[in-house]
């Protein structure tokens, strides 16, 4: 089975009582994830996007439409085999140790356990995320960022198929970012499929093969970040020098920036090598982040955003 997720025309609507108007969550959202993809999913506070996962992972049973793991129906916890899954806020059993939850994992996984190497297995993902001394300590005494450190290594030590993510650098320093982003693209690089969900843009373009934009229960957009930049016909130049460069903003006294049309990019280039100046960057204007706020623009009927 080539398709790891696919979603079929999904609605949800949750009711709020007989006083109250009913919300609709999810309003028809088709979306197909290929297997080894990564995908990050996008859009503000109450878009609808822990309602698509809790579908996905089969806390949320009735909606209507289909969606399905590999093939099979959600509401077959067959569908979930192999599944890796981290909330936004994981709730782990306080008393246990994140050894322990390790190893729990992988009984429930059945995941298999020769020459005793489960301990090892753990013990091998503890360490890669930083807490392998803290491995017999418990849960109940750990940061938010080290329960967060914990509920990834029990998602990654039952090699999962694939791996659903709300969230999943929320509570972590700068370095703990970086290291999680660098074990996530590695599981990427192995064919893993990967599904998650970030406020973060710079991660999901890092990390995304595409990205969906979903806003008030509508699936706005889904594309690649490559393609997205491929867009942006303007890109923005900084050069370092003493000089003043025409058409050229200040930065500093040495620093010099400015918004190019790429068809214009070469000749600007070769001025700043006769202007004396050093290239420091050059980059695509359009970002994830500012496309973001551009489609949320129109989805609103607003402009000038």
């Amino acid at each position: 089975m080539n398709i790891a997720i696919a979603l079929e025309n999904i609605s949800k609507t949750y009711a709020r009582g007989w006083r109250r108007q009913s919300v609709e969550a999810l309003s028809d959202i088709s979306l197909s994830i290929p297997k080894g993809e990564t995908f990050g999913f996008v859009g503000p506070n109450g878009a609808g996007k822990s309602t698509t996962i809790k579908i996905l992972v089969g806390g949320l049973l009735e909606f209507s439409g289909s969606a399905s793991l590999f093939g099979a129906d959600v509401h077959d916890p067959k569908a979930r085999t192999g599944l890796g899954y981290v909330p936004e806020n994981p709730s782990l059993s306080d008393y246990l140790t994140p050894l322990e939850l390790l190893e729990m994992g992988r009984r429930m996984h059945r995941c298999p356990d020769v020459e005793n190497s489960s301990r090892k297995e753990c013990m091998l993902w503890l360490e890669r995320f930083g807490i392998a001394d803290v491995a017999h300590r418990q849960i109940r005494s750990f940061s938010k960022g080290m329960a967060q450190r914990t509920a990834l290594a029990h998602a990654l030590v039952i090699n999962p198929r694939l791996l659903i993510l709300d969230e999943p650098l929320s509570g972590l320093d700068p370095i703990g970012r970086r290291e999680v982003v660098d074990i996530l693209a590695e599981y990427k690089k192995n064919g893993g499929t990967l599904f998650f969900t970030s406020h973060v843009l710079h991660d999901v373009e890092r990390l995304a093969d595409r990205f969906g934009l979903i806003h008030k229960g509508r699936m706005i957009a889904v594309q690649s970040p490559s393609d997205l930049l491929n867009q942006e016909q303007v890109v923005t130049v900084r050069s370092a020098g003493v000089n003043a460069m025409p058409g050229f903003v200040a930065e500093n006294a040495e620093r010099w920036v400015a918004e190019v049309p790429r068809e214009q990019l070469w000749k600007v280039l070769k001025d700043i090598e006769l202007a004396g100046h050093q290239i420091v960057e050059i980059k695509p204007s359009l970002s994830l982040e500012s496309a973001f706020f551009k489609i949320l623009g129109r989805d609103n009927g607003m402009t000038g955003v």
